[in-house]
């Protein structure tokens, strides 16, 4: 349960304007929306005309639609790791990232230890990190305060969001100098500690993540092992974990022993308190997940789109090979979930076991163009055609969904599917490459393009910073739905 909120002080810091920061210098204010003269001196409603791509109503002036950035955040966010090594900061920021960028916020992470490695081409053993290691202090100030630079740079310039700065930052001193130096640029600071004493936990992410890493690549298991626990052992005695009493002020999430228990502190606004709810919901015990189509479909066949028609006669063929793999691969405690579309609901009763009806799962909805093939869409509707290929992403079907939305449609879904363990989705083309996307980190541009084959499963195994994927034939035949990406976009 979250704690409430600290009373007004905390509200009248979050609604006072941030200070002047470095963004602005740089040419990027806090609040875009306040850059355009006009909008600030001209008080009487404007005019508004229809986005012909996304479908949504904007301010007009001369006939010229006004062109604003959509921002999910008051101010660029910083969120910053903080714990031993082998306590999972790392995973913790590449996921946070990865979610952060599929539900539309830009994000990037900056790994200090990745500067380290640029800066010290070769490392030599944990004596690099001991406290008193003058030189070694040296260097690793340099690297924090370089990818500090580079985060600057993401949010004020680039026109970043949020920036993951991930490293140790176990001392009270080095924090205070990462607020310091927010404070100067107006960036909000979110806080993910990650406190970890279970020694099979941090033994078994030694071994599965610590030993690839470059550090490593000319060591045997044993000396590796050794070295990494040493280099612990160097960032213990200076360890200042996040206090609730001395760090009552600052914003935070601590994460004990990989979700076992969870303190958070003043969540200040929307994405903070997205963040908690999606740390609050991931975990690391084995599984995998499986997606597939739902069978071939009699619209399937006829080459039109959406509707909810029954499947065909090899749809119900794929149905019971289904059945028969699922059985092969003799998952515990398999969960099943589907659309509450025909065509995954019956392609689902054909395995004989329970499943869950998700209407969050149902086919992107084509909205005026339902049921009609690609070519009739290209001559009844020529420019909606158009501008389709022109961002299959941003797109929206008149009276209909776009991917975006089908994504922001989908989030409850990620968010359930990342507390499950293993799990059966049978959904539909444009749904399945949203959840593909998700797990694959792939960007909005190439998510519309994914390949997702019926008849074909798809199984994915998490891995420490990725995902592992096997796709599987079942060997039933089925027409080819996908649509390549358009070689040349049509001019509009």
């Amino acid at each position: 349960m979250l704690p409430p909120p600290a009373a007004a002080e905390s509200v009248r810091r979050v609604c006072s304007p941030p200070p002047q920061s470095v963004c602005a210098q740089v040419g990027r204010g806090t609040s875009s929306m306040l850059d355009n003269e006009d909008f600030v001196l001209d008080t009487s409603p404007r005019e508004l005309t229809q986005n012909p791509l996304r479908k949504i109503w904007m301010p007009c002036k001369n006939g010229h639609i006004a062109q604003r950035r959509v921002c999910m955040t008051n101010c660029p966010t910083l969120i910053v790791t903080v714990g031993l090594p082998a306590r999972g900061k790392t995973y913790i920021s590449k996921k946070l990232t990865r979610y952060l960028n599929w539900i539309g916020v830009p994000t990037k992470e900056f790994n200090v230890g990745q500067y380290r490695r640029e800066c010290l081409k070769i490392y030599k053993s944990f004596e690099f990190f001991r406290p008193d290691n003058e030189e070694g202090l040296k260097i690793r100030r340099h690297c924090a305060m370089a990818a500090l630079n580079d985060v600057r740079q993401y949010l004020c310039v680039e026109g970043g969001q949020v920036a993951v700065f991930d490293a140790t930052n176990t001392t009270r001193e080095r924090r205070g100098t990462i607020v310091k130096f927010a404070e100067q640029n107006g960036f909000k600071v979110f806080f993910v500690e990650s406190v970890c004493e279970d020694p099979d936990v941090i033994a078994q992410n030694i071994v599965q993540v610590k030993l690839g890493s470059p550090d490593y690549i000319h060591c045997n298991t044993e000396e590796a092992v050794e070295d990494f626990m040493g280099r612990i052992k160097c960032y213990e005695s200076s360890y200042q974990p996040l206090d609730e009493v001395l760090d009552r002020d600052l914003s935070y999430i601590k994460i004990m022993d990989v979700g076992r228990q969870y303190l958070v502190n003043r969540v200040v606004d929307h994405i903070q308190s997205r963040i908690v709810y999606y740390l609050m919901n991931i975990h690391i015990t084995p599984r995998s997940i499986y997606l597939c189509r739902h069978g071939e479909s009699d619209l399937n066949i006829k080459g039109r789109i959406g509707g909810d028609s029954g499947l065909s006669n090899r749809g119900k063929e794929f149905a019971r090979s289904l059945r028969k793999f699922i059985q092969e691969q003799n998952i515990k405690e398999l969960k099943v979930w589907t659309s509450q579309m025909q065509r995954t609901i019956q392609t689902a009763e054909g395995l004989g076991v329970p499943y869950e009806q998700w209407k969050s799962l149902n086919e992107i909805d084509a909205g005026v163009c339902e049921e009609m093939m690609y070519e009739e869409i290209q001559e009844n509707y020529p420019l909606e055609f158009a501008l389709r290929d022109q961002d299959k992403y941003r797109y929206r079907y008149p009276k209909g969904e776009s991917y975006e939305d089908l994504v922001q449609r989908l989030e409850p879904v990620i968010m359930e599917l990342e507390r499950q363990e293993n799990i059966l989705v049978i959904c539909h083309q444009a749904v399945m490459r949203c959840l593909l996307a998700y797990f694959l980190d792939k960007s909005a541009d190439e998510l519309p393009y994914l390949k997702c084959p019926l008849h074909s499963v798809l199984k994915l195994t998490p891995m420490a910073y990725g995902c592992k994927v096997e796709s599987v034939y079942l060997s039933v035949d089925a027409v080819n739905t996908h649509r390549d990406r358009p070689e040349k976009q049509c001019e509009t």
